[in-house]
């Protein structure tokens, strides 16, 4: 087996056992981009490793910064010139990781500029806890979600340009889906992601969501913000008809699985203090194996 043989089986384990919502829509895809996608989750993957799992906001932020060298050298055709130290958390399977990246990106002329975006997005985590207002929080938004839909549209296929719009909006919708749902995991570290004017019109405060001890008015904050999310999932649904048509029943899937994720929280009245709110695995496998027959009908 090649190098980078080895290195896209590598990926295809980290998507396989970390990508708990994306990895059962790959399944729709054909084989060289079901590859690049868990390349590119990879990469996605360990970025946010590196600021989650650091011992220190200063460690984090070193550890950013040597993988947006790793990120420069894996555009310029150097990659293997700039593995990552081995005392590095996770280092030998970045390393592993970075052949299957950057033939990945080579291979669908996928612009550095998102990726470098993500990592910035992995940044301001390390020094934002509190948004004020929703276009505050729609840049980290951008940065962290809509640049990983703009790299997917490029292995999924497209040729209008009005797709880039629409894949950056639906990336907002999944990430506001995310915020919903991880409220209280979030306030466990201090950070409040809904927009700080949106707690002051609804008359919910930061302590009352830091205590999780949320108010009556927190439901109405939070369908205030799920109606956000679903009005994004609906700007981005004109995605479906621009991509290739290989690759839309995949795109099918993942919608599915995050607007679905989406429903389960209003369907237990947003008691995210509760519990983590999620799909059961049976209703994603199902979800994508409609895909896949839909998509192997297709061809």
């Amino acid at each position: 087996m090649s190098l980078l043989e080895h290195s896209y089986r590598h990926c295809q384990r980290v998507a396989k056992t970390r990508a708990k919502n994306f990895y059962y829509s790959f399944f729709a895809l054909p084989k060289e981009k079901r590859g690049a996608m868990c390349a590119i989750y990879a990469f996605f993957r360990y970025c946010d490793d590196l600021s989650d799992d650091a011992s220190s906001v200063e460690a984090a932020r070193a550890n950013l910064h040597r993988w947006r060298a790793v990120l420069d050298a894996a555009y310029a055709g150097t990659a293997g010139a700039s593995l990552l130290p081995a005392d590095q958390p996770g280092a030998s399977s970045a390393n592993a990781m970075l052949p299957a990246f950057a033939d990945t990106v080579k291979r669908y002329s996928i612009p550095k500029e998102y990726f470098a975006d993500l990592i910035t997005g992995a940044e301001m985590d390390l020094d934002v806890k509190r948004y004020e207002t929703f276009e505050d929080l729609y840049r980290y938004c951008y940065r962290v979600a809509s640049c990983v839909g703009l790299s997917v549209i490029h292995i999924f296929g497209f040729a209008d340009k009005a797709a880039e719009q629409h894949a950056e909006e639906c990336g907002i919708a999944f990430q506001l889906t995310n915020i919903l749902r991880d409220v209280r995991e979030d306030a466990q570290m201090g950070r409040i992601y809904l927009p700080l004017e949106d707690l002051r019109r609804f008359g919910v405060t930061e302590e009352q969501i830091l205590s999780a001890q949320p108010p009556p008015a927190f439901v109405d904050l939070m369908r205030f913000e799920s109606q956000r999310a679903h009005d994004y999932y609906e700007k981005a649904r004109p995605l479906l008809h621009m991509i290739h048509a290989d690759s839309r029943e995949a795109l099918v899937a993942l919608l599915e699985i995050y607007h679905g994720l989406l429903k389960k929280i209003e369907h237990t009245g947003f008691d995210v203090f509760a519990r983590r709110v999620s799909l059961p695995t049976w209703k994603k496998v199902l979800i994508a194996l409609k895909s896949v027959l839909r998509s192997r009908g297709s061809r």
